[in-house]
């Protein structure tokens, strides 16, 4: 491989062009760079492991669609499965048998999961999970921790106060008050914050949501007294346990972060890869909680696209290639030789750095300590994140474009792209102030 030529002429003029049309020029604040400055660089395919703009530049793509493309782009398989999907027709508004299958698949691959509804995106997974949850329970108060995004939900975009755990206040415009009131937020990894949240509201708590894994404040990890903690304490006072996997799920194991922590949920949101790349997502857990949503119990939930046939094509055939060719070894391995050498190259320039992993998906982070909570994380350097970025970017590396997001590999990088990457690194850190 060689470094990329430094024109992104068409990728300029197609941002200013979109910018007329669309709100910030992105339909995801998270494509907008805004958190490495500059402008967000225009794609015109992927095949593999590699991203191309519409300049005709290559990237090594460490985003994969922020986590969806674990068997690398345009895989055949699942090209092949949506062709023929789409020649039957694209939406039908009535049930089909794909969708029974990729709820199978889902099942067998995530034992906690006894039932399960298709929805459409992992924001709708996790507001339909915490819905069912307060159906379920008759309860009004959800728990969430601070650095965890579980999408654009009204009662999820909420800060936390000064104190260690605080009633919500809307972290957006548009999101009241009232909507916010009931949610409760506190650190993540901190037991006694979570002890002490139960103490005072337990009768009122309906759920605990929590990414188990974190990679929306970058990878974070678990401690294992604050996931006895989660379990003991929302079985001790009748609440629901929900795992958001959206990120996890499929990625970190077959079976998800739950498999690898040992812990088991009683409701889990799913998204990425469970949808092959489409859109779609899942949420389900417990029959005797799932069994609450209508038609088969009172709690609505609906949707015109959900278990649209090409997405659930494409879900089932990435999840069968998964269950027969398990990729995770392999990640693993290339995974821990990413991780020490990013991380090597961090240090030998002499910048302080963590690198936090779990299998393949990990974040540098420019720090001096472990990340265990948003307040650790919001410590890192960001402007140092955003040079190492747009050094990687002119060797023909894409990484994600904020310090707070994980990076994700494909079962088709090989080991002379990890070699490559962590040789980039080296030269664009040594380049560094």
């Amino acid at each position: 491989m060689t470094a990329l030529p430094s024109s992104r002429l068409k990728s300029h003029d197609a941002f200013a062009k979109a910018k007329t049309l669309i709100p910030g020029g992105v339909n995801s604040p998270a494509r907008a760079f805004n958190a490495v400055g500059g402008e967000p660089i225009f794609m015109d395919h992927a095949k593999g492991q590699y991203l191309y703009d519409i300049d005709g530049n290559r990237y090594l793509d460490y985003i994969g669609s922020w986590g969806p493309m674990i068997l690398g782009h345009a895989h055949p398989e699942v090209i092949d499965a949506i062709q023929r999907a789409a020649s039957k027709g694209t939406s039908f508004g009535a049930p089909t048998e794909n969708e029974s299958r990729l709820a199978e698949l889902i099942m067998q691959a995530v034992p906690s999961i006894q039932r399960v509804r298709l929805v459409s995106s992992g924001t709708e997974a996790t507001m339909s999970a915490i819905r069912v949850a307060r159906g379920a329970t008759g309860r009004e108060k959800i728990v969430k921790f601070s650095g965890c995004y579980h999408g654009h939900v009204d009662s999820l975009l909420v800060a936390a106060g000064s104190a260690a755990a605080t009633l919500g206040v809307p972290d957006s415009p548009g999101v009241t008050a009232g909507t916010s009131s009931d949610t409760i937020v506190l650190n993540y990894n901190d037991v006694d914050g979570l002890v002490a949240a139960f103490a005072e509201h337990g009768k009122h708590i309906a759920a605990v949501i929590l990414e188990p894994i974190v990679g929306n404040m970058g990878t974070v990890i678990p401690t294992e007294a604050f996931l006895k903690a989660l379990r003991s304490e929302t079985t001790a006072h009748g609440a629901i346990l929900i795992f958001d996997e959206v990120m996890t799920g499929f990625r970190v194991a077959l079976g998800g972060a739950q498999s690898l922590l040992g812990i088991e949920p009683d409701l889990t949101t799913l998204g990425k890869i469970v949808g092959g790349g489409l859109p779609l997502a899942a949420y389900g857990g417990k029959a005797s909680i799932m069994d609450n949503v209508m038609p088969a119990g009172k709690v609505y939930q609906a949707g015109t696209l959900s278990g649209n046939p090409l997405a659930t094509a494409a879900g089932a055939a990435t999840l069968q290639i998964l269950m027969e060719n398990p990729p995770y070894a392999y990640l693993e391995q290339q995974a821990s030789r990413l991780g020490e050498g990013l991380l090597s190259a961090a240090k030998s320039a002499g910048f302080p750095a963590q690198m936090q992993r779990m299998g393949s998906m990990m974040t540098l982070f420019f720090n001096e300590n472990p990340i265990v909570d948003w307040p650790t994380a919001d410590r890192s350097d960001r402007k140092r994140f955003a040079q190492y970025f747009w050094g990687l970017i002119e060797e023909g590396v894409y990484m994600p474009c904020s310090q707070f997001e994980a990076l994700f590999f494909s079962r088709e990088h090989r080991p002379e792209d990890i070699d490559f990457t962590i040789d980039a690194a080296q030269r664009v850190l040594a380049k560094m102030s």
